[in-house]
């Protein structure tokens, strides 16, 4: 494991880079990849040596090019390939003569569209020359901390009524890492969590996987001190044992969360001609999370959502939650989502029930408030009243995790209310997520106070529940193994010392 970590370093943190490709045409990815490692050389972001490789361009970006990696002096770390297809071998026999270490090759056209005696040849050079690869047919590497950057769509696009736009924004830097077997299901994500301003620590798409796969990624990963969540998607998985013996180590240290598509019989069809992927029984995958500690989302929406709350809050001991609401409605419709994926919303104990009983006779709680599970202070609530509810439900050994469902449209609640949570939660070994339904300024202002302090939050009571479910999962499988409670004290050790430097 420690030879693989060291040889994949290279992919994300190369003293020295050649863009096999780069061009002067900006409609061209090798333009785009190119352009990227030179501006981030320029914010000195990237710290290693860029060259460009083109026979038929005398300079890119003022960097003059050289017709072959062979004419480049010194050591050459890694290689991103931008070529047609038809060329790629002899670039590699080329790379082999120079002792590059690594390649990424993201030009297609090869087994995903039937060229298997091509791809093979290009495997079998790379092989030979101990070189690693990731693709072909594949998006590269994004690193938020390095600078490698060989995603070839512009952060910018001008539409056409002549505004320029955010196009593909790069997230900031975070503690999630992104493995795809998709680039363009890679990108999307990429997007996405810029859109929820969830940071990113690597990202990684491997294509037709020739050499490098999911499990010595994950590896890698499990090493990386910046990755606290793994997001895994892929179609197939072709070294079965060798993922499951890789991922079950994995797992006791860092969650990884999978959404394997190609469940169906037309699904699989549409995976094999996409990246050549063969996909197996969708219950065996089943079985293979399940046993591995792998947690499998059912959709985009879940797999992102895991991964916030997975790298944000401790794991659940168990399955019973508690519910704090100020709107019935909303409160409701958690409590079925969780009896619908496997939670437990049971009424609370004697003694939590006489504590809030306690609160409604002295006046700090609504007197036609609800408090069997949810706790419902109605549209009367203050920020006051979620923030001793929830010392409660924190206080009850029978609660395993809290959905806070605070709507901001309720007249008497004040937005302070996040900090009060939060500062409650701040005392306790225990999960908590939280939902402001809408898209306005103001709910998106809510959640993002949320998740500055800690604590995810979402936008619909059944994707906090399943944020809720993911935490439950994961730390019922670290309780089975007998791994929880190392787990949980290592977190929330990390957790004071990023809020101690900040």
């Amino acid at each position: 494991m420690e030879e693989t970590v060291k040889q994949l370093h290279a992919f994300f943190n190369p003293r020295s880079v050649a863009v096999v490709g780069a061009t002067r045409k900006v409609d061209k990815a090798g333009h785009v990849i190119f352009k990227n490692f030179v501006e981030n050389k320029r914010r000195q972001v990237f710290k290693g040596e860029i060259y460009a490789v083109n026979p038929n361009e005398n300079s890119v970006l003022g960097v003059k090019c050289v017709p072959s990696v062979t004419k480049i002096r010194g050591d050459l770390d890694l290689i991103v390939i931008i070529v047609p297809a038809n060329i790629v071998p002899q670039i590699m026999k080329d790379a082999a003569t120079k002792k590059v270490k690594s390649a990424v090759i993201i030009s297609a056209g090869f087994g995903e569209v039937g060229n298997h005696d091509l791809e093979n040849e290009v495997a079998t050079i790379a092989r030979e020359a101990g070189m690693r690869v990731l693709g072909p047919n594949c998006l590269g590497v994004f690193d938020s901390r390095t600078g490698v950057d060989m995603l070839f769509l512009p952060e910018t696009k001008v539409l056409t009524t002549g505004d320029e736009v955010v196009a593909t924004p790069r997230p900031l830097p975070g503690s999630i890492a992104i493995v795809t077997q998709s680039g363009a299901f890679g990108v999307a994500a990429l997007d996405y969590l810029a859109g929820l301003h969830t940071g990113v620590s690597k990202f990684v798409s491997f294509g037709n996987k020739i050499d490098v796969d999911e499990a010595e990624m994950l590896c890698y990963l499990y090493h990386d001190n910046e990755t606290k969540v793994i997001l895994l998607y892929v179609e197939d998985i072709k070294s079965g044992r060798k993922f499951m013996e890789a991922a079950q180590e994995i797992t006791r240290k860092k969650p990884v969360v999978a959404l394997k598509s190609g469940r169906t019989d037309a699904g699989a069809r549409a995976a094999a001609s996409h990246t050549g992927a063969i996909a197996g029984s969708d219950k065996i995958y089943d079985a293979a999370f399940e046993q591995t500690g792998v947690l499998r989302a059912q959709d985009m929406d879940e797999f992102f959502h895991a991964g916030k709350a997975l790298s944000m809050q401790v794991p659940a001991k168990g399955k019973n939650v508690g519910i704090i609401t100020d709107a019935g409605g909303p409160g409701i419709m958690a409590v079925d989502e969780c009896g619908m994926i496997g939670l437990t919303v049971k009424r609370f104990s004697e003694e939590t029930i006489a504590k809030f009983e306690k609160l409604k006779t002295d006046g700090k709680l609504p007197k036609f408030a609800t408090n069997l599970n949810p706790v419902d202070v109605t549209g009367s609530g203050t920020s006051e009243m979620l923030e001793m509810a929830t010392e409660i439900l924190f206080q009850d050994p029978e609660i395993d995790g809290i959905i806070m469902l605070g709507l901001h449209q309720m007249p008497a609640l004040q937005e302070d209310y996040v900090d009060k949570v939060a500062k409650v939660a701040s005392l306790y070994e225990k999960p908590i997520v939280a939902c402001d339904i809408g898209e306005t300024e103001m709910a998106v202002s809510i959640r993002l106070r949320f998740d500055r302090l800690g604590i995810p939050a979402y936008s619909s009571p059944e994707d906090t529940a399943r944020a809720m479910s993911a935490l439950s999962r994961y730390g019922l499988y670290l309780q089975k193994k007998g791994y929880l409670q190392e787990y949980t004290k290592n977190f929330l050790e990390k957790k004071r010392k990023k809020q101690a430097k900040t």
